[in-house]
């Protein structure tokens, strides 16, 4: 069975919501998911793991410098993300990403250049488009 590991940062519980409906509908899929908050991370969540999802709410001015929080960021800069691991990033906002997904996958290397799939959300909910980008992450 695959695996599959959720790190968020959630600041008013929307990212931690949104990081839920991820988990239920991968185990929806079949692939054993967890869902954890960054501060919670264990070096052996990594172990024989096939896909991380990485997210956290959206921070910054209303419609421009749009950046994950110090806490993400330091979170990110640090683990270790296993080879063949696919890796994604998904992120809640009030008004709009604008750079958010940018910022968050410079944290990576071999970014900054790096294309990842990215999800967001407004209200922690998961849309139809949502699904699609999933099922495109875990089918390929």
């Amino acid at each position: 069975m695959k695996k599959a590991i959720i790190f968020y940062q959630s600041k008013t519980g929307t990212t931690k919501k949104y990081a839920q409906e991820i988990s239920a509908y991968l185990q929806a899929k079949q692939i054993n998911t967890s869902s954890v908050p960054v501060g919670e991370y264990k070096e052996n969540l990594l172990q024989d793991i096939d896909y991380i999802l990485m997210g956290c709410w959206t921070k910054g001015l209303m419609v421009i410098f749009q950046k994950p929080d110090e806490i993400w960021s330091d979170f990110a800069k640090k683990i270790p993300v296993p080879e063949h691991t696919k890796l994604a990033l998904f992120a809640t906002y009030k008004i709009r990403t604008g750079s958010m997904f940018k910022n968050m996958a410079k944290h990576f290397n071999p970014a900054p250049n790096l294309s990842l799939p990215n999800l967001k959300s407004r209200n922690g909910k998961l849309s139809d488009k949502d699904k699609i980008i999933l099922d495109e992450f875990v089918e390929n």
